[in-house]
């Protein structure tokens, strides 16, 4: 059996003596695995670097083998990007959370659209953060746990709402929030489509987004989050684009 598609590699690892096994996120086969021939030699070896985005063909006998890969570039963002130490750094952290985080060969078509138009901003500091976070809340809902911003938790209200319960994951509005303190957690507005991020935001959206990630997903592995998102988001500090509340 065989299938085409457009995607972006997410890994790429030697295989004998010259051939690679690399992984691609598509819109219709999800993160796919599968063998490139030649795929560690010298002219591949751009080609298959994480966030390029390619045409793939993929051949097999059966659904579930590993296959083999034909594929083309369509652009080379990572070359692009070599550079810009804090986009690259998001480029790997995009790829490193979607191979570690979702399961292979399971379509997520709306994450892979948010994917892409990360991808495409990365050259933006001031617009994909905030991206970059809204795309961990879709990661949420595609894993079944999603966060619910509609209203109120406690009131019912849609009016000011500025936390998040670390306990149900649902909105919490200011005065309803007030007598918990620092047990809940900031919901910047830029995530209910509010006003624009600032680095404060930004840092909020992160913390939201990691605290359920750990604790909904990635408890079940007893994992923490990839290195490559700490890494990516150490650059946001280090460059002003994600700051603490004074």
């Amino acid at each position: 059996m065989d299938w085409s598609a457009d995607g972006y590699i997410l890994s790429s690892r030697k295989h004998g003596e010259s051939s690679a096994i690399i992984e691609v996120f598509t819109r219709e086969k999800g993160r796919h695995p599968g063998l490139v021939r030649g795929g560690s030699g010298r002219r591949m070896r751009p080609v298959l670097q994480p966030g390029n985005h390619v045409t793939v063909e993929w051949r097999a006998r059966m659904e579930d083998h590993l296959g083999y890969y034909t594929l083309e570039a369509i652009d080379s963002r990572a070359a692009e990007l070599m550079d810009d130490r804090l986009s690259l750094a998001a480029l790997n952290a995009l790829c490193v959370m979607t191979r570690e985080l979702l399961p292979e060969r399971e379509a997520y078509p709306a994450l892979h659209d948010v994917f892409s138009i990360v991808v495409s901003q990365l050259d933006n500091p001031e617009v994909w953060p905030a991206l970059y976070v809204r795309w961990e809340a879709g990661l949420l809902s595609a894993l079944g746990y999603g966060l619910d911003l509609s209203e109120c938790a406690a009131t019912g209200v849609t009016d000011n709402l500025t936390h998040v319960s670390p306990r149900s994951g649902r909105a919490v509005c200011a005065s309803s929030a007030a007598p918990y303190g620092e047990k809940m957690l900031r919901l910047p507005g830029f995530m209910r489509g509010e006003g624009t991020a600032t680095p404060e935001d930004i840092w909020a959206g992160l913390r939201l987004t990691e605290y359920f990630l750990e604790t909904r997903v990635q408890w079940e592995v007893n994992r923490t989050l990839p290195d490559a998102r700490a890494a990516m988001v150490d650059r946001l500090f280090a460059e002003g684009y994600a700051s603490r509340p004074q």
